[in-house]
């Protein structure tokens, strides 16, 4: 496929579409399972399987316009990946668009990060990951996938969720009233309005999909045990986008398997219902 859903092409069209999709498949610093390039194409493919009409929300959103823009293909390092989806990010937010990034390695994030902290001082960043992602540099790269959340943490208050790998170098990183650990809240009914209290007004959402338990979504490079299900990963998000502004998000590290689709559906599926939720507010705001 060419373009996110099985919607007419029209809604595709860039200059009426409320919201970008920003393909990114960049795979240049993950150390584990090689893939995650393949990861924006398989999600748009998913795509196609998937019905147009979300029946919670009772709402067929893709109308509002949803524009897949070309891929940024940039790879010749970490540096110039982030500087190239900067300046992409930053100039369909300049055209007041809500930017939805499709990597890729966790490294595309910050980049779009960055656009999005220009244009929101105030905002908050919250990870859904099985990783901190905090550690100050990485194989001598200060923009590694591992170093994503340190570089994000320099910019803005961030808000951590799902942790449950930690080495020792990040432990100096981490804000211990911002990051709520995979082992703690599946046992405490309170965390989503803990967490939902340390973010500011306007939220940017990074989820890594190795959020969730390899039990349900096993395509991603560096797969944990003990994650995230899927109506803790949409019952939360629901409950920050009622009460914070959501104003773009990414879907990173899917590592496609090509025997098994499932992984691929639940990120295109995932993706279209935070969109959703997301635009059918802004539409009741108004």
């Amino acid at each position: 496929m060419d373009f996110f859903l099985d919607m007419p092409s029209c809604y595709n069209d860039y200059t009426n579409a409320k919201v970008v999709l920003l393909p990114v498949p960049y795979d240049g610093t993950s150390t584990f399972v090689k893939g995650a390039d393949k990861g924006p194409q398989a999600i748009i493919d998913a795509s196609d399987s998937i019905e147009l009409y979300d029946i919670e929300e009772d709402i067929e959103i893709y109308i509002c316009g949803i524009h897949t823009a070309k891929a940024i293909t940039e790879k010749e390092s970490p540096e110039k990946l982030v500087q190239a989806v900067y300046q992409s990010v930053k100039k369909y937010l300049n055209d007041h668009k809500t930017i939805v990034v499709l990597g890729g390695e966790h490294t595309v994030s910050v980049g779009a990060i960055q656009a999005y902290v220009e244009k929101y001082p105030d905002i908050s960043v919250l990870q859904l990951d099985a990783h901190a992602d905090l550690r100050f540099s990485y194989h001598d790269s200060l923009f590694n996938h591992a170093c994503v959340m340190n570089r994000t943490k320099e910019m803005a208050n961030i808000v951590q969720v799902g942790i449950r790998n930690v080495c020792m170098e990040e432990k100096e990183f981490i804000d211990k009233e911002s990051v709520f650990y995979a082992h703690q809240i599946r046992k405490d009914d309170t965390w989503m309005d803990k967490a939902i209290d340390r973010l500011n007004d306007h939220v940017y959402l990074t989820i890594d999909l190795d959020c969730f338990d390899p039990s349900v979504l096993p395509s991603t490079g560096t797969p944990l045990p003990g994650g995230m299900n899927w109506w803790q990963v949409i019952d939360f998000i629901s409950k920050v986008n009622e009460s914070k502004h959501i104003v773009g998000f990414d879907i990173v590290e899917l590592c496609p398997n090509p025997y098994d689709k499932s992984s691929d559906v639940l990120a295109a599926v995932l993706t279209y219902q935070i969109i959703t939720k997301i635009i059918k507010k802004t539409l009741s705001d108004k």
